[in-house]
């Protein structure tokens, strides 16, 4: 079932929300001292591409660094990638068959919004992570 919903989700809203990940990754690694927000953005954009069994956990170990950085990704790059998932999950939940995948664009909302200090894992390796640090 993971299979059908992630090519499924590929064709009509992954590969554009991978392609606007991929763009913003691509800004911040020529503005060189955005470079980790580069990296995360690519690895968001992967996640993208194909979301379902996969989860998003947050590091107990993100320090203040990731916090600032987080609140500058979330001024400059994260509002707008949000937008997008608002209005794909939007889109998806008008018809019936969508709404797992409507359901799955909000899902990721948080980790566009707070990229740095998470970390995407396969769902069976998440449900060993305390239920407090997964959303």
């Amino acid at each position: 079932m993971k299979t059908i919903l992630n090519v499924i989700w590929l064709v009509l809203c992954g590969f554009w929300m991978a392609l606007g990940y991929i763009a913003a990754g691509i800004i911040c690694c020529i503005l060189i001292i955005t470079i980790p927000f580069g990296i995360a953005s690519f690895r968001i954009a992967v996640y993208a591409l194909w979301p379902f069994g996969r989860t998003v956990v947050r590091k107990p170990t993100a320090g203040v660094a990731s916090a600032i950085g987080n609140v500058i990704w979330l001024i400059f790059a994260g509002i707008w990638l949000a937008i997008g998932h608002v209005v794909t999950g939007i889109a998806m939940c008008l018809t019936i068959i969508g709404i797992p995948l409507g359901i799955a664009s909000f899902k990721m909302i948080p980790i566009s919004l707070l990229p740095l200090g998470a970390e995407i894992v396969d769902t069976d390796r998440g449900a060993l992570v305390p239920p407090s640090t997964a959303y």
